[in-house]
């Protein structure tokens, strides 16, 4: 009996199978690298608020603690906004008359509150507690990044599932003496594993990565 196909058949579907999957492949790896890029996690890039409003100026440059406006962060799940009047307390004084900060006056006359974009905005779906990280020695920088150097607050981390359960997984590598919290010029020292396992103990830090930690 004549043979009905081609003898290359067979290494055409070879190739054909292989090269599939290797699309296939691609194609998840490619998916996977954009949803981590900064077009979706937007870490890195400074948002336009309605007064711009400089940490690195208030923070680094005046000396004030991120509790003096985030009034809430070490008794709460959610840091807290400062209201107008916080900030009026030095604006009625100080540029008080100047063009850059009207809208923070019309918010004070009108009792209105100013409308910032949320820069760090977790999904609905996933709970954080501001204060058990802060009273298990977790500093604001870890998260945030060095906020005192951002003339424009950006986002420093993506905050994904997977850059989360990296600091649940290893929490030794993060932690750091409570004193140094809101410290944002405390650097990682060169004992740092072993600084971060006595802390570990010492914090009676448990850091599950249980599903139902975060989502709740």
């Amino acid at each position: 009996m004549a043979q009905i196909f081609h003898r290359s058949t067979n290494t055409i579907s070879k190739v054909s199978i292989f090269g599939a999957l290797l699309v296939a492949a691609l194609t998840v790896w490619l998916l996977l690298e954009f949803n981590r890029s900064s077009y979706i996690t937007l870490a890195g890039v400074a948002r336009e608020q309605s007064v711009p409003f400089s940490h690195k100026h208030h923070v680094n440059g005046l000396g004030i603690d991120c509790r003096y406006c985030h009034t809430n962060a070490e008794e709460t799940s959610f840091a807290g906004m400062p209201s107008t009047h916080t900030c009026m307390t030095c604006h009625s004084q100080i540029w008080k008359d100047s063009p850059m900060l009207e809208a923070v006056r019309e918010s004070y006359r009108t009792d209105q509150s100013l409308e910032w974009i949320r820069v760090h905005d977790l999904p609905g779906f996933v709970y954080f507690d501001h204060s058990i990280h802060l009273h298990k020695g977790i500093g604001c920088v870890t998260c945030h990044g060095r906020v005192d150097q951002m003339p424009l607050v950006w986002k420093e981390n993506s905050l994904d599932m997977e850059w989360c359960l990296d600091c649940h997984r290893q929490p030794e590598r993060f932690v750091r003496p409570r004193e140094h919290v809101f410290s944002p010029d405390w650097q990682t020292q060169e004992n740092q594993l072993e600084l971060g396992q006595r802390l570990v103990d010492e914090y009676d830090i448990k850091a599950s990565v249980d599903c139902n930690v975060c989502h709740r």
